[in-house]
């Protein structure tokens, strides 16, 4: 994949630490969902978050366990090898593979293992330390914009549009769980008019229901989707603002939903289908002589309503009103109450052997 093709209609299935430093806990999660993807046929990636402890914690704090972000950070570490083997299992899954590095030695981690995308945290997106490092790999990148600024936003693209990187830019609010009064769905029209030539997304945490944000934020043009994944495993509390297999279930479908339901390029004019102009051809009102008209004559709109009237049902062959024109030539006689039959007048449309054609198909 190229460009921005890498985000269209991606779910990012953020597995964040909920393995809580147990690699089975995470190719539990892994399995479960990776599953859930094939079966609803999406493109999705499954996304690990890295911290490198030692870089990442100061020495002096570490062992703060009343420090909640810290405490966690070091519960749920895993060593290289397992990240490994979980990113692992992600490939194998079908799945791409993508990576939330928090320190520039996660960064180096995520290159030396084969990670596809690199996601930038909402709390990074003017670390400038790490987005040098991140710029650096050449690798597409998707930010959240949860908390940020306007001129955050813009330095960041202009960043990595500099440098011919791609980005993909998610709308997100960063409180977990967001209720939906907090959603904000209207941020995604900000991001599209602002940035046109980036896909935007949708972050989630909203804990609700897992539909009708999907259908808002699709039909707005979002055309990447994240959420958090979590599984029912040990005991282990499931956050609320956590996906579980069988929501990501419904979510994926909400997804296709929307799709049926917005059709083809909002860019373009729809192309109707067959059916649809049947059934309109079936309400367009036909051309039937007043009186008897004679051969020769001609129907002119000055006395049109003395010679012609409209009428349903339109008849095979007959003129509507859409083609009825000042001028048309009576090539035969047309007695009261007839239609008047494209072949009975000398108009434009009587030359053109396709417009006749539709005109013999269409009516009863």
């Amino acid at each position: 994949m190229k460009g921005q093709e890498i985000f269209d209609e991606l779910f990012v299935l953020e597995l964040a630490n909920n393995h809580w430093g147990d690699v089975n806990r995470g190719l539990k999660i892994i399995s479960d969902f990776s599953k859930i993807v094939r079966f609803n046929n999406v493109k999705a990636t499954i996304k690990l978050q890295l911290r490198d402890v030692g870089s990442f914690i100061h020495q002096d704090f570490r062992e703060r366990s009343d420090i909640r972000y810290i405490k966690k950070t070091i519960d749920t570490q895993l060593s290289k090898e397992n990240v490994a083997l979980l990113l692992n299992a992600v490939r194998k899954s079908g799945c791409i593979t993508s990576a939330t590095p928090f320190d520039e030695k996660s960064v180096d981690l995520c290159v030396e293992l084969g990670v596809q995308i690199l996601k930038i945290a909402s709390s990074d997106l003017n670390d400038w330390f790490l987005l040098e490092k991140i710029a650096k790999t050449r690798k597409p990148v998707i930010a959240s914009t949860g908390g940020s600024s306007l001129k955050d936003m813009d330095d960041l693209v202009t960043f990595f549009d500099n440098r011919n990187i791609p980005l993909a830019l998610n709308h997100c609010v960063s409180l977990y769980p967001a209720e939906d009064s907090e959603l904000e769905m209207n941020q995604i029209d900000f991001l599209r008019s602002r940035y046109p030539h980036h896909t935007i997304g949708f972050s989630t945490h909203e804990h609700r229901d897992w539909e009708t944000s999907m259908l808002i934020a699709y039909a707005k043009g979002a055309r990447t989707f994240e959420r958090h994944i979590d599984i029912k495993m040990n005991d282990v509390p499931v956050s609320p603002y956590c996906t579980l297999p069988e929501q990501a279930d419904t979510w994926f479908k909400a997804f296709h939903k929307a799709k049926v339901f917005c059709g083809g390029s909002g860019q373009s004019k729809r192309i109707p289908p067959m059916k649809e102009i049947d059934y309109l051809d079936n309400l367009v009102r036909g051309v039937y002589a007043r009186r008897d008209l004679p051969e020769g004559y001609i129907l002119n709109h000055d006395n049109i309503d003395d010679d012609v009237y409209l009428a349903v049902p339109l008849q095979k062959g007959q003129i509507s009103c859409r083609e009825l024109m000042t001028g048309e030539v009576l090539l035969k006689a047309c007695a009261k109450d007839q239609p008047v039959l494209i072949d009975m007048i000398e108009s434009p449309y009587s030359h053109n052997e396709d417009l006749k054609g539709l005109i013999y198909e269409r009516g009863i």
